[in-house]
């Protein structure tokens, strides 16, 4: 993805990227099912959107609505090409990068338990049903709590449509909030499927076809 509109991150900012994040996804129902404990929870989120910051400026594409950094769109575009053994080795490292976190910072290896068992959550699998190649995937849409209701998601989200949409690109992203349901399905997105495993937590997977 490419865009005139939105600030493309740079290293440098990466930092200010892992603490929006840990702000965003403090109360998301994702990681309070997977990280139970709030004291841990406070704890391993800033590591794990650390090593999740650093896997993604190398794999995908990142965004934010302004040098200022209030949103960020996260975005894997299905249909560039990448060396496939260095997207190997990036997952792998960052795979065991999070386990060393999960394991540092609950000895019970609870949290690690939950992990495991809640990967189905986490690694977007479900899009391989859609066998759609020429499709856009949605990682992360946060905005700053204190900078919500001004129309940050929706120009990220639009801004996001009109590429995909300029090459004819299906949309796909997962939600666990289902008050975010409503909010995509405005622009256009369907609910493909819900999934419900192992833990009382419901992921809306939604697509959204090229218009």
């Amino acid at each position: 993805m490419t865009s005139k509109q939105l600030y493309q991150v740079q290293p440098e900012d990466l930092p200010k990227l892992e603490e929006l994040l840990t702000k965003c996804f403090s109360l998301d129902p994702l990681y309070e099912e997977l990280i139970p404990d709030e004291n841990v929870r406070k704890r391993l989120m800033p590591e794990l959107f650390t090593c999740d910051m650093t896997e993604f400026y190398e794999s995908c594409e990142i965004f934010a609505d302004s040098k200022e950094l209030n949103g960020i769109l996260v975005v894997s575009d299905e249909t560039e090409p990448y060396h496939l053994l260095k997207y190997y080795l990036n997952d792998v490292l960052a795979s065991l990068r999070t386990d060393g976190y999960l394991i540092k910072e609950d000895h019970s290896l609870k949290t690690l338990f939950n992990f495991i068992l809640g990967r189905d959550y986490l690694n977007s699998a479900w899009t391989d049903q859609l066998h759609q190649k020429n499709r856009m995937h949605i990682i992360y849409l946060a905005v700053d709590p204190e900078m919500q209701h001004h129309g940050i998601a929706a120009a990220l989200v639009e801004e996001a449509i009109r590429y995909a949409d300029g090459h004819k690109m299906m949309i796909s992203l997962e939600t666990h909030n289902p008050k975010n349901v409503a909010f995509y399905q405005q622009f256009g997105f369907k609910v493909f499927g819900v999934m419900e495993k192992h833990f009382k937590l419901k992921q809306y997977c939604l697509i959204r076809e090229a218009q």
